[in-house]
């Protein structure tokens, strides 16, 4: 029989999101599970939405509450330079890594709109991914391979989304089937 430290601090586990740019559409997918240690505290968490005026889209992993935080800080960002995605997230980055309160915050970010796609972290990361592809997450590295598998089929970006989450999903413990799905025209 193994008993657990009860003292030690449990962590709320990641998530998947998944991000696919292809042909006149880039969708952004993520699952709806929340865990709590070996637990699932909700299967229907909605972890991808639209910001600005609807016209980008992102997906968190980690932390609820430190990724409602960026979301709105990352709103007010793209208030400030309107249709300019890059330069939001890139003072968003800056913010989150000189701000003390959120340099705190345990959550990745992935967004995008008609002309990039974006991965934001609390390392200061602003990167674009190599061929409009990138997951985050505990099963992103699941889904991402499924997906880069995928790329090259005849299938488009949302399809490519579902069937890659559902892959990761079928992987990892702490993703499920129950999917939010977001795209957008480019």
């Amino acid at each position: 029989m193994t008993f657990e430290n009860s003292n030690a601090p449990q962590s709320w586990h990641a998530t998947t999101i998944l991000m696919v740019r292809k042909g006149s559409h880039v969708v952004i997918g993520g699952d709806g599970q929340v865990s709590l240690g070996q637990t699932i505290i909700k299967g229907n968490a909605k972890k991808v939405r639209r910001l600005g005026k609807g016209n980008v889209i992102s997906g968190f992993a980690g932390a609820t509450a430190d990724a409602f935080t960026l979301f709105e800080r990352l709103e007010a960002k793209l208030e400030q330079y309107p249709g300019q995605l890059t330069r939001a997230c890139v003072e968003l980055a800056k913010d989150w890594r000189t701000d003390r309160y959120l340099r705190r915050l345990e959550a990745m970010m992935l967004v995008a709109d008609k002309s990039v796609g974006l991965v934001l972290s609390g390392t200061g990361d602003v990167l674009e991914p190599d061929g409009g592809i990138m997951g985050i997450g505990s099963g992103g590295m699941y889904a991402l391979s499924a997906a880069r598998a995928l790329a090259d089929s005849t299938h488009d970006a949302e399809h490519i989304v579902r069937r890659s989450m559902g892959i990761a999903a079928d992987i990892c413990v702490y993703t499920n089937h129950s999917l939010i799905i977001e795209s957008i025209d480019i």
